[in-house]
């Protein structure tokens, strides 16, 4: 594929949902070190595994379209990782981390579908289109989990 600056508009917008993949690994990094629940970290792997999965589509496509993909979270990967240790604070418990997990895969979501809006080739338009699908599984999957610790503590929990 030519690099014309149709090209560089597509390349741009598919490395900036790679970073936003790069960062979903990352915080789930941070999630699943705080996690003692065995299922839920199992299940945040699994979550997590679908982001590595979407980086290696996103990156070997962005190549194969003559681009160069941006692996490197550098600064911005640094200030996420901070920003969820602010918010959890030290003593996080799993509801907590899981709500957190929900709402970065909600933004990951939302970016999704900003690069969609954008100047997409229907190759483009169909892998983002695939990483939303998957990131919104995603989020049914995270919520069912609050859904099933409810479930075993009614009552227990607080909005």
């Amino acid at each position: 594929m030519a690099d014309n600056g149709i090209n560089k508009e597509i390349i741009k917008s598919l490395n900036q949902l790679l970073q936003g993949e790069y960062m979903a690994v990352e915080s789930f990094n941070n999630f699943i070190s705080r996690l003692e629940d065995e299922k839920v970290e199992q299940s945040f792997k699994e979550v997590q595994k679908q982001h590595r999965e979407n980086i290696d589509k996103l990156a070997s496509y962005i190549q194969d379209i003559g681009g160069r993909p941006e692996e490197n979270l550098g600064l911005k990967g640094k200030m996420g990782d901070v920003k969820i240790n602010m918010e959890l604070g030290s003593n996080a418990d799993t509801v907590e981390i899981i709500k957190k997990a929900v709402e970065g895969e909600t933004q990951g979501v939302n970016m999704a579908e900003k690069v969609l809006r954008g100047d997409l080739d229907d190759k483009s338009r169909d892998i983002a289109g695939e990483i939303l699908h998957k990131d919104r599984s995603s989020i049914d999957k995270l919520n069912s989990l609050l859904d099933a610790i409810k479930i075993e503590s009614p009552g227990g929990l607080t909005p």
